[in-house]
């Protein structure tokens, strides 16, 4: 996120980070440029130069008798390594390391002061968290309910940049990978292609409801309700007027449809992360129940760059009804039980909408009463009703 100084000028993180490299290559080529001789040692050098050419002449007229020629009391052997060469050539580099030093630690302090975070994260650990979590591979599929909550990781707040920073989510699948299809198999009388088509049509309503940007921005989910059976009693009625007419409670399709104000806030690019399981079960006769039970993570920004992470958890058992034996359309899925729990989100959802809790925005309104809950944690049901408090973000 950018930061403003005090005369209210904007520099963002990228400008920080131009900042830094340049620096550091100042830095670099300080220490890497050649360092010119004083005026003394260029002329010791060429003074023993001159010697060492006056002594291989004399040597070569002394050739002749196949003696090599003693070098003179003055210049000790091996003068190339010899102490005065060798203490010009340390007085030298020292000079140069000493430069380079100094940039070296002026640059540091410039960046502890301009930008003390830097040095914080480091002495904190929070850098090297930062750094496993980057780094770590993406969990494998949710085939059974977890038995705990995700491991603790680094609490840390989201940017634009790193919408998932500090969050569990970071390892989960993105969009529509995370609603993962289970290996159909014929149960209660339903044969195994049954049981695949309604999987299937599970997996397209929770990614039309959760995922589709057109549904996120507030717009009717045509995709999800084209899958639902009209011939449901009481459902399709109280949905159609939940998204003419929404209210709270039962009354408002956030309760089945993720949707955002669009003038409140916008997604952070286009990854959702999801995570959950679904499976197929044999129901009374006649019916197939397909439960699923997914978490979205949503990240979205405001105008202001400040950035909220929704997290949104849905329980659905959708059902299938054979014609023969109920009130039912064949190939449509009717919503048996349904459930949902929204995270970092004003206590009531109004106009239909989820309305991201931003932490400058908790001044006034309804303020959670309820117990403080993991959104991550995936090892139970949703419990109740209510408003509480989140434990992490």
């Amino acid at each position: 996120m950018g930061r403003q100084d005090a005369g209210g000028s904007g520099i963002s993180d990228e400008e920080w980070e131009r900042f830094g490299e340049q620096i550091a290559r100042e830095v670099r080529e300080a220490a890497d440029a050649p360092k010119e001789p004083s005026a003394r040692a260029r002329m010791v050098t060429e003074r023993l130069r001159r010697e060492e050419r006056e002594r291989a002449a004399a040597a070569g007229r002394r050739g002749a008798s196949g003696r090599r020629g003693r070098p003179a009391p003055s210049d000790p052997p091996g003068w190339r390594t010899g102490p005065s060469w060798q203490e010009a050539e340390v007085r030298r580099r020292r000079r140069g390391l000493m430069a380079a030093a100094a940039i070296v630690g002026i640059a540091a302090l410039a960046l502890v002061v301009v930008r003390p975070g830097l040095l914080i994260d480091r002495l904190t650990g929070k850098t090297e968290a930062r750094e496993a979590a980057a780094g770590a591979s993406p969990l494998p599929g949710e085939s059974v309910r977890p038995t705990a909550a995700p491991d603790a990781v680094y609490p840390d707040r989201p940017t634009l940049k790193e919408p998932f920073r500090g969050s569990p989510a970071a390892q989960w699948a993105d969009g529509a990978a995370g609603i993962e299809v289970p290996e159909a198999a014929a149960v209660g009388g339903w044969s195994r292609e049954a049981v695949a088509d309604a999987l299937s049509k599970a997996k397209r309503f929770l990614v039309a409801a959760n995922l589709d940007p057109r549904t996120l921005r507030g717009e009717r989910p045509e995709a999800a309700m084209a899958l639902l059976d009209p011939r449901q009693p009481e459902v399709p009625a109280r949905l159609e007027r939940s998204l003419t007419q929404p209210g709270a409670g039962e009354n408002s399709p956030a309760i089945l449809f993720t949707r955002f104000d669009p003038a409140e806030a916008q997604p952070v690019g286009d990854v959702v992360k999801v995570r959950g399981g679904m499976r197929a079960e044999a129901g009374d006769p006649g019916e197939l129940l397909v439960v699923t039970d997914y978490t979205f993570v949503h990240p979205m920004a405001r105008a202001d760059r400040s950035v909220q992470r929704t997290i949104v958890r849905r329980q659905i058992t959708f059902s299938v009804l054979d014609p023969a034996r109920w009130r039912a359309t064949a190939g449509r899925l009717q919503l048996h039980t349904y459930k949902a729990e929204w995270s970092n989100v004003r206590c009531e959802p109004t106009g239909g909408f989820l309305h991201p809790d931003f932490p400058q925005d908790r001044t006034g309104g309804t303020h959670p009463s309820g117990p403080a809950t993991d959104p991550y944690d995936r090892s139970g049901d949703i419990q109740g009703e209510g408003c509480g408090t989140v434990t992490r973000s």
